[in-house]
């Protein structure tokens, strides 16, 4: 997920790239492997962010290994960002029965939902498949007087209005959860914690490197390109143990910040698609997930392999869906 979570997409444009009928995907399988004879063709992908973000990148990596491995051809991502994702989310509501589509989602459009008050809601949708998850980050421009998470709370603590952090989500994203329970962790009130929140990484990255903000709270592989170059450095990962692709960077729990946090994302599809097509999107993501194009991806981003499909992943799905509103109603954003 490199350098990712700008760019406006116009109305026109949004309502011509999804002009699509409702007809389903489909393809002869091959008994027992989940892939296709032939490559699924017709399928498209909604990022509801600008290009750049974790969406975006995990929907196109999703998207090229599928083409690579020939389990589909010709696959759309396309970007249909605002309002956390919530505009994309009742886009996919309003697709009912459109079984080529499906939307990238994760922790983010579930908070969104919540703290937009958004009418399209995620069970409505079709529950596809979870892809992975990764460990977030707090990082800051190479110009920043913290050098350790130590120094960054200390002065956080003294006062922390002054002090803004800035996300690749709207309120109640993960990006905004991680910060909110950072801070309620060393003792700051959530409510006064100087949030600013960024339509995705792509929006996010040129925030920190111009010093708008003081520190970013986002998914590590977000900042792997500029952590390399030396623009941004990582004070903390909120990983159980280290990562690999961070060999350096120390966890909240071993800077003595008893915390870990985790975002996920997954795939969803409108409602009232067929059974047809929902096998088609499971056992194709199915087959991409079984590949080696796959898990090199996995290792390239630093992700964690959480995958999981259908009645296994809408379970889940409802689980995060009552955790996030419990802790948005403690914020009085529900």
């Amino acid at each position: 997920m490199r350098t990712r979570r700008a760019a406006v997409v116009s109305a026109l444009a949004a309502m011509s790239m999804l002009a699509v009928g409702a007809c389903g995907a489909t393809a002869e399988k091959k008994e027992g492997t989940g892939k296709s004879d032939e490559p699924v063709t017709g399928l498209r992908i909604m990022v509801p962010n600008t290009p750049g973000g974790g969406y975006d990148t995990t929907a196109r990596t999703a998207a090229k290994v599928m083409e690579d491995t020939k389990i589909a051809s010709g696959i759309q991502v396309f970007n249909l960002p605002g309002a956390g994702g919530t505009v994309g989310l009742q886009r996919t509501v309003n697709e009912k029965g459109n079984g080529k589509l499906t939307m990238q989602m994760g922790l983010g459009v579930v908070g969104a939902a919540y703290a937009s008050k958004s009418k399209a809601t995620l069970s409505q949708t079709t529950p596809i498949a979870k892809l992975m998850e990764e460990a977030g980050a707090i990082v800051v421009p190479k110009s920043s007087p913290y050098k350790t998470i130590d120094d960054l709370v200390t002065a956080w603590k003294k006062n922390p209005k002054s002090i803004a952090v800035g996300g690749g989500s709207s309120p109640g994203g993960p990006d905004h959860l991680l910060p909110m329970q950072l801070a309620k962790t060393v003792g700051i009130d959530p409510k006064k914690v100087n949030y600013i929140g960024y339509d995705g990484g792509g929006e996010l990255l040129p925030a920190i490197l111009g010093n708008k903000i003081a520190f970013g709270a986002s998914g590590f592989g977000e900042f792997l390109d500029q952590i390399e170059a030396g623009q941004v450095r990582v004070l903390a990962v909120t990983s159980e143990k280290p990562i690999d692709a961070l060999k350096d960077a120390p966890t909240l729990k071993s800077s003595g910040i008893d915390m870990v946090f985790t975002n996920w994302r997954g795939i969803v599809a409108p409602p009232g698609i067929s059974d047809a097509d929902k096998k088609v999107w499971i056992d194709s993501l199915t087959a991409m997930h079984g590949s080696k194009e796959w898990k090199a991806e996995l290792t390239k981003h630093g992700w964690t392999d959480a995958f999981t499909t259908g009645d296994e992943f809408a379970t889940y799905l409802t689980e995060q869906d009552k955790a996030v509103a419990g802790i948005l109603a403690e914020l009085g954003l529900a």
